[in-house]
């Protein structure tokens, strides 16, 4: 799941003084964390469910604002899950040039300056799969795990669950803000509910 709309999400001024993990939700990604918490509870109904969080405001704001604390068994705040890091104060100017060039060069390869490229992000996320089945592998562990983090985190999370290609990823768009995505455990193994919007049209890998 994709945190709700965070306040620099609506001003993209306010990375200049403040810092990106700091951004809180706005009223309407309130809002939108409230309505995503009765799908989540159709989802996993009585529970119990694991919670995975990237420790930005806005992805712990979002938890919160879901109203499902009392189906968790536990909490689990992920460094490995945060955004992708874009440095430290961040000038517009800087930046808008900066998001011109990885729109040419790629966002997997595109290596931010003082920050990340999306392949440190999915070296990450890599690490954090480990974790996880690690923990599927546990008799004690709930049936539902529920991962909260931001939009470009979760598409490096698919690309590593199915080995997706860097083209294919490159084609993907974001998740909008509050957005589920659903992988499911059946016999074929696990299935992915609704595939991500793209920018161009490529058909999934194998």
């Amino acid at each position: 799941m994709r945190h709700g709309e965070s306040e620099g999400n609506v001003n993209q001024r306010l990375f200049e003084t403040k810092p990106d993990h700091m951004m809180s939700l706005t009223p309407h990604g309130v809002e939108q964390a409230r309505g995503a918490g009765e799908e989540v509870r159709r989802l996993i109904g009585a529970g119990p469910v694991r919670v995975y969080l990237s420790p930005y405001t806005r992805t712990r704001e979002t938890f919160r604002e879901l109203g499902i604390r009392e189906l968790t068994d536990r909490v689990v705040e992920e460094p490995r899950l945060r955004e992708q890091d874009w440095g430290n104060f961040q000038h517009g100017e800087r930046i808008r040039e900066q998001k011109r060039q990885r729109n040419d060069f790629g966002h997997f390869f595109y290596r931010l300056q003082h920050g990340e490229s999306g392949a440190d992000v999915f070296d990450r996320v890599s690490a954090f799969i480990d974790t996880l089945f690690r923990g599927f592998a546990r008799d004690d562990y709930p049936p539902n795990a529920l991962i909260i983090t931001h939009g470009l985190t979760m598409r490096l999370f698919m690309m590593r669950w199915f080995h997706w290609s860097v083209e294919y990823f490159e084609s993907l768009e974001n998740p909008r803000h509050c957005e589920l995505k659903v992988l499911t455990d059946g016999p074929n193994g696990y299935e992915l509910d609704s595939p991500f919007r793209q920018w161009k049209t490529l058909p999934p890998d194998d």
